[in-house]
């Protein structure tokens, strides 16, 4: 059997692997166990647009039962209506990083009790809820397309979350850790992980609240990331920006901030959000959305270098077998040549924000609002009172040029990012960052 005239290309993406799930709460294993899975995906762009087969439990067959799936998904190509053409990119593979112990060397028994300690650890008083979860996920992808290209890895992600929750006369506050890596096994001696989750929740019982208002702020590497990643690597990704759905769009080489900034997504460092190649077979690169102040490149799909331009592909990804989208992989700040003492020296006045609880970015509009974990007030560039329920709002743009300083102790921070009904697994960070006339939210004064 021939292949059906009128493909222009196909692309077939096979995923099999195993999840291993255990979740402890207040000291009973509420669950823990593996499953399996096994998809792939089979992409065929015909005329004008895809044909797209999802097909459980793959296995690869003969030339002839390949032959009828691409058939079949080319029907399904025949009736888009979308145009869709291909940039020409590159296609290589990056080595795995090794890791330091392979889970599947751990019991399930020996996991489950490790985790049991963690949460255990944040057994304090007044901390009235416990819970721990520990994911573990190994994926064996094939990727192959009928530009000839062939490539295939295995890569385990796994980590682990724990949450106390303290109460007292009616205020509740919660404490939160989280370590997750590619590395390998990391549930080992990290007790102290529970015991600052704890710590943190009852201190909060006690925090003050800060004073709204426009202000100097220093944000901390976790909430500068999420800032780098939710305010600028969403508007930067080639289909927003092709939608007219960024605050970025027909601005490159326009100035948004100081020389100091520069943002990048990296998929080929050895971060949470490390692909070896993208879902696409394309090689994975830096790129710097924003390179000392200026836009300099937008993150792109094959699809959507072709319709706009100005960047490279490598960005495509996809969960387990679904369809690729534009995603970010691992986005920070890049360090700047300041110190925390420096950058709390030139605040003087005003607040420090650490950590993260979420929030929301629109970047089409360009306004965000993040909620920082907790925070201290800033006085004669010392850290005071810690105080609780604040946040950070804003207009992207404005934010970015109001970066003063960006230190030198950028680090990274695991996590899950969410669009189109998929996640996946990413990281963000920065170093501590100096922001002025910053709209911080608040409660009023304690």
């Amino acid at each position: 059997m021939t292949e059906p005239s009128g493909i222009r290309y196909h692309d077939l993406r096979h995923v099999t692997g195993q999840a291993t799930l255990i979740d402890i709460d207040n000291g009973v294993v509420e669950s823990a166990g593996t499953s399996f899975f096994n998809r792939a995906i089979l992409r065929v762009l015909g005329p004008r647009g895809w044909g797209i087969l999802q097909i459980d439990n793959y296995t690869p067959r003969s030339t002839k039962n390949f032959h009828s799936l691409l058939a079949s998904a080319y029907r399904l190509a025949a009736i888009t209506q979308q145009d869709v053409n291909l940039s020409e990119a590159p296609s290589r593979t990056l080595d795995v990083p090794p890791m330091k112990e392979n889970p599947r060397d751990v019991s399930i028994e020996e996991k489950t009790s490790l985790l049991a300690d963690i949460e255990k650890a944040a057994k304090f008083p007044k901390v009235v809820n416990r819970r721990a979860n520990y994911i573990e996920q190994f994926e064996q992808i094939t990727f192959s397309d009928s530009e000839g290209h062939e490539f295939s890895y295995e890569i385990c992600r796994s980590g682990f979350n724990v949450l106390a929750v303290a109460s007292r006369n009616g205020t509740v506050q919660m404490g939160y850790e989280r370590v997750h890596s590619i590395r390998g096994f990391d549930l080992r001696h990290h007790q102290e992980c529970g015991e600052k989750a704890a710590k943190v929740a009852v201190a909060l019982l006690d925090a003050g609240h800060a004073k709204g208002g426009k202000m100097r702020v220093v944000l901390d590497p976790e909430l500068a990331g999420v800032f780098a990643h939710e305010a600028v690597g969403h508007a930067s990704e080639g289909d927003l920006v092709q939608e007219g759905n960024s605050v970025l769009t027909g601005k490159i080489g326009i100035r948004i901030g100081n020389d100091t900034l520069t943002i990048v997504d990296d998929p080929s460092i050895p971060e949470f959000g490390f692909e070896p190649f993208d879902a696409e077979g394309v090689a994975v690169q830096r790129t710097e959305i924003i390179r000392n102040g200026v836009v300099n490149a937008f993150l792109h799909s094959r699809e959507t270098l072709a319709a706009v331009g100005n960047g490279v592909a490598g960005h495509a990804r996809a969960m387990n077998a679904e369809a690729p989208l534009v995603r970010m992989s691992n986005t920070f700040i890049e360090n700047g040549d300041a110190t925390f003492e420096e950058i709390m020296g030139t605040c003087n006045k005003g607040v420090l924000l650490i950590g993260s609880r979420g929030g929301q970015v629109d970047p089409g509009r360009g306004i965000f609002q993040f909620n920082a974990e907790y925070g201290y007030l800033i006085e004669n560039g010392e850290c005071s009172k810690m105080v609780r329920d604040v946040s950070l709002s804003g207009e992207i743009l404005s934010t970015l040029h109001g970066i003063l300083l960006c230190g030198n102790d950028r680090k990274m921070h695991p996590g899950y990012c969410g669009k189109g009904g998929q996640s996946v697994p990413v990281s963000d960070g920065a170093p501590h960052v100096l922001l002025d006339n910053a709209l911080v939210g608040g409660s009023g004064v304690d």
